[in-house]
């Protein structure tokens, strides 16, 4: 059954495609689903990598309870579906967006169990609101405005949303407009509570805390240009902040990388992560992607 049941009994939606090697979680950004990860999904699974992919309480397939979208709870959400899959103790995670939080929160509420490498592609982590001793963050009435919006008009907000996410009117080859349907209907799926609340979790919860709890080996991945999760308050800052991180930026590049910038994106992951067989060691302590240089960036 692709389902997992929390330990307050949620239904949780899942992909588990094995490629016979060490476990990959990958959770989702805000407002998507766990189908947002298919193309780096496919190309870990091709490189020998077993990926586990799963909707978040309240998006996709999963169940919509009316509670449970603070971090705490999602964190527990990801030990829940960890352990319901005898992940075992050679596993990475993987945050996308509001998903870096809940891979900041396991480490620090799970002590990171089973976890021997993390990375964070446009995370939220380490705090994304703005305030005295976080000047870079996101001032607090444009935080409360997308609770405002949405609730007011979720559709034509989520219309507007994904074109500044995929960087639309920025880029040179900007996404299609199928993809941006395509999000626009993964959104949509999501219930209302559960994209409100999310909303809130992301954009008001201190990850700073939890930087000292990731003893792994850690990828930070950012596009320079994001509009979505500026990179001075979140990948900068986390980098600076765990102890064994690598930062790689994404020079120009918007919000949604998976799929504005999805091959190197999955290139990336899998360099990070090394040899996918059983018992083998990450290479995430190496050099191994120096900022690219301009003709790598115009193939993408």
């Amino acid at each position: 059954m692709p389902y997992v049941k929390t330990r307050d009994g949620v239904d949780l939606y899942l992909k588990d495609w094995d490629g016979g090697g060490r476990p990959v979680v990958l959770i989702h950004g805000w407002p998507l689903s766990a189908d947002s990860w298919d193309s780096q999904a496919m190309a870990l699974a091709r490189a020998g990598f077993r990926v586990i992919a799963y909707d978040r309480r309240g998006f996709g397939r999963s169940s919509q309870p009316w509670t449970g979208y603070e971090y705490d709870t999602l964190a527990d959400d990801l030990a829940d579906v960890m352990a319901a899959r005898d992940i075992g103790e050679e596993a990475s995670i993987v945050g996308f967006s509001m998903g870096g939080g809940e891979v900041a929160r396991y480490m620090s509420r799970h002590d990171g169990k089973g976890v021997v490498a993390a990375a964070l592609v446009s995370s939220v982590v380490p705090y994304m609101l703005k305030t005295d001793d976080n000047p870079d963050g996101v001032p607090r009435e444009k935080l409360e405005e997308i609770g405002e919006r949405l609730a007011a008009d979720r559709p034509g907000f989520f219309a507007s949303f994904f074109r500044d996410f995929f960087g639309v009117g920025t880029l040179l080859h900007p996404v299609s407009d199928a993809t941006l349907d395509w999000a626009w209907r993964l959104a949509m799926q999501a219930s209302l509570p559960a994209t409100l609340a999310c909303a809130k979790a992301f954009g008001f919860t201190d990850f700073r805390g939890d930087l000292p709890a990731f003893d792994v080996p850690t990828l930070v991945l950012h596009g320079t240009g994001d509009a979505t999760v500026p990179i001075a308050a979140s990948a900068r800052a986390a980098a600076a902040g765990i102890r064994d991180a690598q930062l790689v930026e994404y020079d120009d590049a918007p919000h949604g990388l998976f799929a504005t910038h999805g091959d190197r994106l999955s290139r990336d992951l899998i360099t990070f992560l090394g040899n996918p067989e059983k018992g083998s060691v990450v290479r995430a302590n190496e050099s191994f992607i120096a900022r690219p240089d301009r003709e790598s960036l115009e193939a993408e």
